[in-house]
């Protein structure tokens, strides 16, 4: 520990990862313009059931966000989380009657690990591309979604089943606390164990890495794999808090996932990035989503700020790897 810096701010340090203090400091400033701004330009906004469903709204963001975060880390990308949660939910609503909800659950979760898995061996032992990979499984899954489904949303009603979605612990619906629940478990995963720790060296160098006897494609195969996984479970809470499941649920959702991730400072390049950051990333999302809609601006314009953050997110990301020359930039 440099003797100039005191135990709290090591910690906090040792907390956030690799993002500055500064970086950090300035997401969440940025975060409270977008709130306050928000707060005077609807009357709604801050309302309790408003909040709710921000939370709501942002919390499938999130739980996917967290196993995408150490999947970039780790130096891979996953375009095909939008489509798994799709699939996930028409697995769920194709199987509630001959297999029984929980059961149909339980292989909509496995589908989603699956389509991660197939994601995992084409990139680390086949050796393609993972943007071609996902890409490719991005359409193979909404494909399969639709075929499935016959191009229809199916209802998925049981009662007990839809309380994953709307039913609350400690005042914060499940969708929420489990997002929040990843959120804590990642941070510890990535910052006090070696998992963690092999993630960012992976990421960083894995030539490297495998020189010194680090098991590269194994790490970064069950990192897609968790990816998948996470994008099962989101669209499984999904299906329980909209009572149906949709073929084209969830569509341009691994665009928000990767401008939530790096806007909250993990590198398209791999061996940086910072669970808080991303969490900071998430509500920046959320909060913008739920307040365009509240200002009943039209999906396109929402469309042209998503992307206009994500534009953000991959330029900052560059100028942090040196890649951008502002002496350039101001010729």
């Amino acid at each position: 520990m440099n003797s100039a810096t005191t135990p709290a701010e090591h910690l906090w340090r040792k907390l956030i990862g690799s993002v500055t203090l500064k970086e950090t400091f300035a997401l969440i400033v940025v975060y409270i313009g977008i709130f306050i701004a928000l707060s005077f330009l609807s009357e709604f906004f801050l309302t309790t059931q408003n909040l709710t469903n921000l939370l709501m709204a942002s919390a499938a963001l999130g739980i996917v966000a967290v196993l995408t975060t150490m999947l970039m880390v780790s130096g891979g990308l996953d375009l095909s989380v939008g489509s798994t949660i799709a699939l996930t939910g028409i697995v769920i609503a194709v199987l509630q009657e001959p297999l029984g909800i929980w059961l149909a659950a339980l292989v909509g979760l496995l589908t989603g690990a699956t389509v991660g898995a197939l994601n995992g061996l084409l990139v680390t032992r086949v050796g393609i591309n993972p943007v071609i990979t996902t890409l490719g499984m991005l359409y193979i899954s909404r494909g399969l979604a639709f075929v499935l489904a016959n191009g229809l949303t199916i209802p998925v009603f049981n009662e007990q089943f839809s309380q994953l979605g709307q039913a609350n612990i400690l005042g914060l619906p499940i969708p929420v606390m489990v997002a929040l629940f990843l959120f804590v478990i990642g941070m510890v995963v990535m910052n006090y164990t070696t998992y963690g720790r092999a993630m960012y060296a992976v990421g960083g160098n894995a030539e490297a890495s495998f020189l010194a006897a680090l098991p590269v494609k194994s790490y970064r195969f069950w990192a897609y794999v968790l990816c998948g996984l996470s994008a099962g479970l989101a669209g499984t809470l999904l299906t329980a808090r909209l009572y149906a499941a949709a073929p084209q649920a969830a569509t341009g959702f691994e665009f928000s996932v990767i401008a939530a991730v790096v806007l909250g400072g993990t590198s398209l390049a791999g061996g940086k990035g910072t669970l808080l950051g991303t969490f900071v990333g998430v509500l920046i999302l959320g909060t913008l989503n739920n307040g365009m809609t509240l200002l009943s601006l039209s999906s396109d314009y929402q469309q042209m700020v998503q992307g206009f953050v994500l534009l953000l997110a991959v330029g900052i990301d560059q100028f942090r790897l040196g890649n951008i020359d502002i002496a350039v930039l101001r010729k």
